[in-house]
């Protein structure tokens, strides 16, 4: 297997009042180019700080990220983020807004107008050729996130990343993007790590699927290959036995970490109730 991208025995320690919290332990992952891979566990469990630190906005108390051989320290357009919420400046048009990540990128190497073309050639990769003048406030929520993905793909990272992109759009924006980022990943074959909290979302989108255990001190609990043809039709696989298999899988994880973690809730409370009572009697 070509290793194009690995999270190396991954771990990071952050100091609080109450002393250090470690947050991920020896998380191990290897991707191929290529390759859309999922992120899905409960809340706390530290998706979002594998994601940071793959993006260099974290850096990691132990292990590293190595790109195509390279350590990965700091932020770089090698890595583009697209998270739940937008960030786009609210001043600039939808083409501005893309513009800025195209000219910061490729100012030294591209002309004028082989800036603008690429410009335009990522919004039309999002369908959002038709808005170019509007500003942020004058469209959608799933607007608003398409166009968030082409100013990310705008960059042409190695690697896509993406937190939890969809989980604020309603569920029929939701499975809008959900086609359209298919149809674009199946054209730029970028390599893509997305967290999401969607089992199906999980299912329909990734080649693999990375269970994270409970947090803290969260690692890689199991690793499921999604082995379905693509392109995908959601409505097809409604219907797939395989689908229904994986998506069962992914349930039964998830089912399986929220009972351990109601049992350690439960056993942290008893032993505070066992604690000895020490009153002072006058």
């Amino acid at each position: 297997m070509n290793n194009y991208l690995e999270i190396d025995h991954v771990g990071i320690t952050f100091p609080t009042d109450n002393g250090p919290l470690t947050v991920l332990d020896g998380v191990n992952l290897k991707l191929t180019q290529g390759e859309f891979v999922s992120l899905i566990g409960h809340s706390g469990c530290g998706k979002s700080t594998v994601l940071n630190i793959v993006a260099g906005l974290l850096q990691a108390t132990e292990g590293g990220v190595v790109l195509e051989g390279k350590e990965v320290n700091d932020p770089g357009p090698d890595r583009a983020v697209v998270f739940q919420h937008h960030s786009l400046m609210p001043w600039l048009s939808v083409y501005d807004n893309v513009r800025l990540a195209v000219d910061q990128v490729f100012k030294k190497t591209r002309s004028k107008q082989e800036r603008h073309e690429w410009t335009l050639h990522n919004l039309e990769l999002v369908h959002m050729s038709h808005a170019l003048d509007r500003k942020p406030a004058e469209i959608s929520g799933g607007m608003k996130q398409r166009v968030g993905i082409a100013r990310a793909l705008a960059m042409e990272p190695k690697v896509l990343l993406m937190d939890e992109p969809f989980g604020a759009l309603d569920s029929l924006t939701r499975t809008h993007m959900q086609d359209s980022l298919m149809e674009i990943q199946a054209r730029l074959n970028n390599t893509v790590i997305m967290i999401t909290h969607d089992v199906d979302e999980a299912v329909l989108l990734s080649d693999r699927i990375v269970m994270m255990t409970n947090g803290p001190k969260a690692k890689v609990g199991e690793i499921l290959d999604i082995d379905l043809p693509r392109p995908r039709d959601r409505l097809a696989l409604a219907e797939n036995p395989t689908y229904n298999h994986y998506r069962a899988e992914v349930v039964r994880f998830l089912h399986e970490r929220h009972l351990q973690k109601n049992d350690k809730d439960k056993n942290a409370e008893q032993d505070e109730a066992d604690e000895p009572v020490v009153r002072l009697v006058s």
